[in-house]
């Protein structure tokens, strides 16, 4: 081949190369984009300028524009979070058809607006987003067969220290695969943060029922502060790495929002649980400094996140609250320390510190990003560490909560037994004196018996008298049966008043009264009466009631023997064991138990007066005839027995 020949081929390939390329000769700047198979980085070759806050690129652009361009790093510094990024990139497409990407620039942005550089005029590249959850993170470009293009990507970034600048160029067929492999880098820690939330959630209704139950406002504090923390680790969960306008309002605001007022509602509930103002005054003044640095934190974030540009306090606000909250467990872990004594405060220490260590942690991992990077996976997540670090606190939260439920269930023990106590006192109280004004008006009716009946019965058996020794053997039948009359009365008066009076409530005084009336009862007939009593008689107490109806009943025995036995002779034996047992033996015809009607209802009588007392009667033929009367003697009645004492 010839010199001509040669030169005339060099010629046709500059020539067709100045027409590939029109607008700038491909170099090391350059991207092909027909070279991309799944996804390329282009940090390397995409320079970054900030624009001031609220500055457009349309309006500042000049071909100077980028002469102080910055190489991009990780993460955008907190005093360019406010300003407008714009990064600039030359792409070229080699390939004989139209080639398209989508551009990624990283996390995260509000905004995202795509320009070509057109005869130094910027073309607005039409808008296009993929049909996909996280559609506003990624914008659509294209390049027809052999042409080339200067690209600027003018982005607002999102209010928060997560923001980072990766610039990618990603495939059409590789973007469904991107973005699941994205969303995937946090599917360890979501595990783990769902098995929180579900942990939360069983606290919240455990809580709501323990407020309905006993009516514990503090329960429903609780509740709330398990509520708001749950929704925030959740949210930072379902939507942390996604590029759609929930998960960008997370992490801009929502996210501290939601910690802090579950932080705010935590502290009410602790003044109400420990009863602060009544047990633990220092403590009290302690939250509810914490509850006015929260509110006023809440609202001064509001104000520079909505009404200022100024993220970089914005910033500081959060961290400074977040340390000044870490100051507070200090103070309150010293404290507790301090009264060591209080169970407890001893187990609510343990949670505090367990939750400071690893929110110191978390707290370093937001700040230092080497340190993420250096420690990387779950272990380098901020938010894994923060779950442990409530996780032992809630741990030793629940045994303090069992260890006050029992305090309190034994408290309450104590107290029905106290108002147990108090109303027994009451009853009994209450039983003395009803007692006391039965006996008193025992004692009234037995005087007034005594003074105004027992002396009219008197006067009328006197006056009998009289007019009997008066009418000598003239003295009518009337006279007689009136004296007669007279006698029987008195003697069943006496028997009432006896009764009556409380003074004789003791078996010692029945014992006797019933020797004494048998004694009296038989005199002046021809019946021989006997009895013999217990040498020993203890000091028991016997209501009237009892005393009353075992006399009578004694009496309608001792009234039957003289009606119908015939007897002779009687015996009444009087014994004392665990039961009162009064035997009247007769040595009459005997009873006969197929015909008892000729003594009318005075057994039966006997039998209800000895059942109504809780007694026991019998009757039997044995050489006559045998009424057993028995009455139990119960052991508080008995007295108490002397000590003995042995030796060995």
């Amino acid at each position: 081949m010839n010199r001509l020949t040669r030169a005339s081929w060099l010629f046709f390939f500059l020539l067709q190369g100045s027409l590939l390329y029109a607008q700038a000769p491909p170099d090391s700047a350059w991207v092909d984009i027909s070279s991309v198979r799944l996804s390329r980085d282009i940090r390397d070759r995409a320079p970054a300028v900030f624009l001031p806050p609220g500055g457009s690129l349309r309006d500042l652009y000049t071909p100077q524009l980028f002469q102080n361009a910055v190489q991009p790093g990780h993460f955008l510094r907190p005093k360019y979070v406010t300003h407008t990024l714009v990064l600039r990139f030359h792409l070229f497409n080699s390939a004989d058809s139209t080639v398209g990407v989508w551009f990624f620039p990283g996390f995260s942005y509000w905004e995202i607006n795509l320009y070509k550089l057109d005869n130094d005029l910027l073309v607005k590249v039409r808008r296009r987003l993929p049909r996909c959850r996280d559609s506003i993170g990624y914008r659509y470009l294209s390049l027809p067969a052999h042409d080339s293009g200067t690209y600027f990507a003018e982005m607002i970034p999102v209010k928060t220290h997560l923001n980072s600048i990766r610039p990618r160029l990603i495939t059409n067929e590789f973007l469904p695969s991107f973005i699941s492999e994205k969303n995937s880098t946090k599917d360890d820690g979501n595990i783990v943060t769902y098995l929180f939330c579900g942990l939360m959630l069983m606290m919240i209704l455990y809580s709501l029922a323990s407020y309905w139950q006993g009516a514990n406002r503090e329960f429903l504090y609780y509740a709330l502060y398990a509520f708001f923390i749950g929704c925030m680790l959740f949210t930072k969960g379902a939507y942390a790495y996604r590029t759609d306008l929930m998960g960008y309002f997370l992490e801009e605001y929502l996210d501290f929002i939601l910690q802090c007022t579950g932080i705010l509602f935590f502290m009410i509930f602790m003044r109400k649980y420990l009863d602060t103002r009544q047990n633990h005054p220092f403590l009290d003044k302690l939250y509810k400094v914490g509850i006015v640095i929260l509110v006023i934190s809440m609202t001064f974030y509001t104000y520079l996140n909505y009404f200022s540009d100024n993220f970089w306090l914005e910033n500081q606000v959060e961290n400074g609250t977040k340390i000044l909250l870490l100051v507070l467990v200090i103070v309150f872990l010293v404290y507790s320390i301090r009264h060591w004594q209080d169970k407890l405060l001893r187990f609510l220490f343990w949670g505090n510190l367990c939750l400071l260590i690893f929110s110191l942690f978390s707290l370093v991992l937001l700040i230092s990003r080497p340190v993420v990077t250096l420690i990387g996976g779950l272990l380098g997540s901020a938010l894994f560490h923060y779950e442990i670090g409530l996780f032992l606190e809630l741990v030793f939260f629940l045994i303090a909560l069992n260890h006050k439920n029992r305090i309190r269930i034994a408290l309450q023990a104590r107290e029905r037994e106290r108002l147990k106590a108090e109303n027994m006192l009451k009853e009994y109280e209450k039983e003395i004196a009803v007692y006391k004004a039965q006996q008193d008006e025992r004692q009234r009716i037995s005087a007034d018996m005594h003074d105004e009946l027992g002396s009219g019965m008197t006067a009328i058996r006197l006056m009998s008298e009289i007019a009997r020794n008066k009418m000598k053997e003239n003295t009518p039948v009337e006279i007689d049966r009136i004296s007669h009359s007279a006698d029987e009365v008195l003697n069943k008066m006496n028997a009432i008043i006896w009764s009556m009076n409380s003074g004789n409530d003791t078996l010692d005084n029945l014992v006797s009264y019933v020797r004494s009336y048998s004694l009296e009862y038989f005199d002046n007939t021809a019946v021989d009466c006997k009895v013999s009593t217990p040498p020993d008689i203890p000091d028991i107490q016997i209501s009237g009631d009892k005393r009353r109806n075992m006399f009578l009943c004694v009496k309608e025995s001792l009234n039957n023997i003289l009606k119908h036995a015939k007897a002779t002779q009687v015996t009444i034996r009087i014994a004392l064991d665990t039961e009162l047992l009064i035997a009247i033996h007769d040595n009459g015809v005997g009873i006969n138990l197929e015909n008892i009607r000729q003594f009318g209802n005075g057994l039966k009588n006997i039998k209800r007066r000895m059942e109504s007392i809780g007694g026991h009667y019998s009757i039997r033929r044995e050489e006559g005839t045998v009424t057993e009367l028995r009455l139990p003697i119960s052991a508080s009645d008995l007295p108490p027995q002397p000590a003995t004492t042995s030796r060995q």
